[in-house]
Parts: structure tokens; sequence; C-alpha cells
């Protein structure tokens, strides 16, 4: 894999160093190795959407790379966002809406964890729970609605 170094000049390194090998070659979600994206793929038109979104690996190896550097929070952001790779675009952002204050009572976050879990995505059902629990002492819960 190429790419840029710090002075702009091509570098033959890729993600994890000169060692790079197949088996620790960046690859796109769909599988594809990142290096065999460019331009002029996307115009024979074999560059599809999931060519363009990252692998849950890549996010994982730079959980990692952060955790040894010291920035246990990124990790645990990058692994959330691996995990959410997992479920739709239109899921993702119906659990950004849900997490803006005052978007959701209690009953619904306590759900929507709930089918975060049942998904696959277990670190971030905990972050829900745990926005919710902030939320309902911040007051920052939507009301529920009286039956």
């Amino acid at each position: 894999m190429t790419g840029r170094g710090r002075e702009g000049r091509e570098s033959a390194e890729g993600a994890e160093g000169p060692e790079n090998t197949e088996s620790t070659e960046v690859r796109a979600y769909s599988g594809r190795p990142v290096g065999s994206i460019d331009l002029n793929a996307v115009r024979r038109g074999e560059v599809g959407p999931d060519d363009l979104r990252i692998h849950p690996d890549v996010l994982e190896r730079q959980a990692i790379v952060a955790a040894e550097h010291g920035n246990p929070q990124l990790a645990a952001n990058l692994r959330r966002a691996a995990e959410l790779t997992r479920i739709s675009d239109t899921d993702v952002m119906r659990v950004y809406e849900a997490l803006r204050p005052h978007r959701s009572t209690a009953d619904e976050l306590t759900a929507l964890a709930a089918w975060l879990a049942a998904s696959g995505c277990p670190l971030n059902a905990t972050l829900v729970r745990e926005a919710r629990d902030v939320y309902a002492r911040r007051g920052l819960l939507k009301p529920a609605q009286a039956p």
C-alpha cells in the first residue's frame, strides 16, 4: 500500500509500517484492499459504496494503537465505531438522534440499548444505558407521555 508520508512524499509503508503483510493489509468494508481503490477503478465502475466504508478490523487496529499510546477514551470510541459498522447508516442516525438531549424517554433509551445489544453492538448498548442514567440525573430526558 502506498500513502503520503509526513513530508507529503510517497511511502511504501502501509498502516502497520514496513512489515505490512497480506494479513494486516487495510481493507474496505467490502473486503477489497484499499490500495486497489483508485480513480481509474472508479472510472471503470468497479468501486461500490462498501468499497468506501471503513472495515471494523481497521477501527479495531486503530483502537489498539490508541490504547497502546495512552488514549483509552479514543480506543473506546473506535471500538464503538467498529460495532456500528454492523448496522445500517439509517440506524446509526437513529441512535444519534435518540441520544440528543430531550429527544428520548428513559424507556425509549432502554429499548434502544436492548436493540443495540441484540444487533451485536454491546459497547454501544452500554453507552446508551449510561447516557440514559446521566440524562435522568441532569434532566435531559424527554418527559414520558401519560397513558
